[in-house]
């Protein structure tokens, strides 16, 4: 006998959450064999760093099965507060904030780091105020000058930090959902020339950054023990892993010659101890989490729910990619975690409630869980709507009842 599911206990998209088991297992699993040895000499305890990751997994998840069960329109209420927060948060740390190799990003003996926190406020703030703005986005005055000054403020508060990289990472990921909203291609190619001139100067200005810069032009010339010191030995372990890996935990790198190999480095002990499969299958699991991040964003009922789902899919994967683009040399060195495997507390709870948020937008996108008139908007608003947007879905529908600002 078969039997109906309850509408109360909407479906969520299972192929994110085997995905994203998948790449914690991997996470875990990488984490302990980066960092036996670490633990060992530093704590006495072999498991010490396995553990505990494994307990802010387990915070994670929690996060994440609590995020997915809230209504996403819920955070619409909610996106004023949590953004003036996360400013009062990054304002603290500049006052009585840790510092750790030379960057002051941590509260609390490093257990929680603003700027982390900072990525998931603007997504959402972002969202809930493109979607309340609509068409008028594409208006110098009420869309690209109020969104650079929101940027500005929150990215400067990042740099102040000296995180560079996660200040790329916030100002990419915003104007991807600038775009996607249907924002003035002209404008925007303004603004990007703006910041990319802006970071271009933190650069030059900064040593230690003109330092990472040189050693990514020519990492396998000049002094070894130099500039180019940390991205030389990571192309060694990768390198060193060839097509089928060492082995699991017989990376050689992770034993003191890559510094922070259990976080930004991570990947070059997977490539080391994996090899070239096991890098391939990463990239597979995230490009795998892009195409469903994007499905669940294309069929989302009105454009917050798409702006949500696009904005928590691209800066994901823009880490990712970063971090990864890092390790192989392609871009410069920068402190950016692989999302769900580097070690990190505040990096695995923000990235798992992301993905919460994002699971709560598909038990409103799953065919089983659309009512008749959205499913009919799902397939038949390809192409239609307002024609400034990017995403055929985004047509700037009425705002749901439970939406917290209009303006």
């Amino acid at each position: 006998m078969e039997t109906s599911k309850s509408p109360e206990t909407p479906t969520l998209d299972y192929l994110v959450v085997i995905t994203i088991a998948t790449l914690l297992t991997v996470g875990l699993m990488m984490i302990y064999s980066a960092t036996f040895a670490l633990g060992y000499q530093q704590h006495g305890q072999p498991t010490y760093y396995f553990n505990r990751q494994l307990l802010w997994v387990g915070v994670g998840l929690l996060a994440m099965l609590a995020f997915a069960k809230v209504e996403y329109h819920t955070w619409r209420q909610f996106s004023i507060p949590i953004m003036a927060l996360t400013l009062l948060l990054m304002l603290l740390v500049l006052i009585v904030g840790d510092t750790h190799f030379g960057a002051q990003r941590w509260l609390f003996k490093g257990s929680i780091q603003p700027s982390e926190l900072s990525k998931l406020a603007i997504i959402i703030y972002i969202a809930d105020w493109l979607a309340a703005k609509g068409k008028q986005i594409r208006h110098l005055s009420s869309g690209l000058v109020p969104f650079g000054i929101l940027v500005s403020l929150v990215t400067g508060l990042i740099v102040l930090q000296r995180d560079l990289g996660t200040a790329i990472l916030v100002t990419l990921t915003a104007l991807s959902m600038f775009f996607i909203a249907g924002g003035n291609l002209q404008q925007m190619a303004l603004s990007g020339l703006l910041s990319g001139g802006i970071f271009t100067m933190l650069i030059l200005s900064s040593p230690y950054r003109m330092a990472r810069f040189v050693g990514f032009l020519d990492p396998l010339n000049g002094d070894p023990l130099g500039k180019g010191y940390q991205i030389r030995q990571i192309l060694i372990a990768l390198g060193s892993g060839g097509f089928t890996g060492l082995g699991l935990g017989a990376s050689r790198q992770k034993f003191g010659y890559i510094p922070a190999s259990h976080t930004d480095g991570i990947f070059a002990i997977l490539g080391e101890e994996l090899g070239l499969i096991g890098c391939m299958f990463v990239l597979g699991l995230f490009a795998f989490l892009a195409y469903r991040g994007f499905k669940i964003a294309l069929a989302a009922p009105d454009s917050f729910g798409t702006l949500l789902a696009c904005g928590v899919t691209c800066c994901l994967i823009f880490q990712a990619v970063v971090n990864i683009g890092v390790v192989t040399a392609s871009f410069p060195f920068t402190g950016i975690p692989l999302p769900f495997i580097s070690f990190g507390g505040s990096s695995i709870v923000i990235s798992l409630a992301s993905v919460g948020i994002l699971l709560s937008v598909s038990r409103r996108t799953m065919p089983e869980n659309l009512t008749k008139k959205e499913s009919t908007d799902a397939a038949h608003h390809f192409g239609g709507g307002y024609r400034g947007t990017r995403l055929p879905s985004l047509g700037y529908r009425t705002r749901p009842k439970t939406a917290g600002r209009t303006a």
